[in-house]
C-alpha cells in the first residue's frame, strides 16, 4: 500500500507541475515576443512623436480589420493602403457600426506584419488603447495616429496593420 501511495503522490505532483507550467507559458511567450519582436504585437501605450522624416524612401502600409463573428458589427478601415516616408506622422480611421439593438463595448487588438517590423510601428493615438462603447446602431470613425520609425530596416517595404475587434467580456455600454 505504501508503494501505491508514493506513486499516487508522484503522479499528483507531476500533474500540478504540468498545470503550473501551462500557466507560465503565456507570460513567458509574451516576454519572448517582446524581446524578439515576433508575433506582430505593438505597444499598448502611446509612443513619442517622431523626431525626423526619412524622405529618401517610402514604405507601403496596408490596413485590415476583422472582428469576432460573435460581435454583430461592421468594421473596416477607411483607407486600404497608404504610401509614406518613415517618420512622417499619419492619421487613418477605422469605422465600426453596431448592428445590434443593444449597447456594446468593444476592444481592438492590433497586430503588425511582418512581426519583426512591429517594434518600428509607432502609435501616437489609437482607439485600441481603451475600450470603445457603442450605442445601438451607432457608427463611428476611430482614428489611429502613427508613424513608421525611420530606423525600420530597409528590407521592409510593406507593412500591414490589422485590428481584430472583440466584445469586451461582461461589459455593456452606458451613456
Amino acid at each position: 500500500m505504501s508503494a501505491h501511495r508514493s506513486l499516487i503522490n508522484k503522479l499528483l505532483l507531476a500533474c500540478v507541475a504540468m498545470f503550473a507550467f501551462g500557466f507560465a507559458l503565456v507570460p513567458l511567450y509574451d516576454v519572448f515576443c517582446d524581446i524578439t519582436g515576433i508575433n506582430g504585437k505593438t505597444d499598448k501605450v502611446a509612443a513619442a512623436a517622431p523626431d525626423r522624416i526619412d524622405r529618401g524612401r517610402e514604405v507601403t502600409v496596408e490596413f485590415l480589420a476583422t472582428h469576432d463573428p460573435a460581435v454583430a458589427v461592421d468594421f473596416a478601415p477607411e483607407t486600404a493602403r497608404l504610401r509614406l516616408n518613415p517618420g512622417d506622422l499619419q492619421t487613418v480611421s477605422f469605422v465600426v457600426e453596431n448592428r445590434t439593438g443593444e449597447p456594446i463595448v468593444t476592444t481592438a487588438v492590433p497586430s503588425v506584419s511582418p512581426g519583426e517590423a512591429a517594434r518600428h510601428f509607432m502609435k501616437i493615438e489609437c482607439f485600441c488603447f481603451q475600450e470603445q462603447p457603442l450605442a445601438p446602431g451607432e457608427r463611428k470613425a476611430m482614428p489611429v495616429q502613427f508613424y513608421v520609425d525611420p530606423e525600420l530596416p530597409a528590407r521592409f517595404k510593406n507593412l500591414t496593420l490589422s485590428y481584430r475587434l472583440y466584445r469586451s467580456v461582461g461589459k455593456t455600454a452606458s451613456r
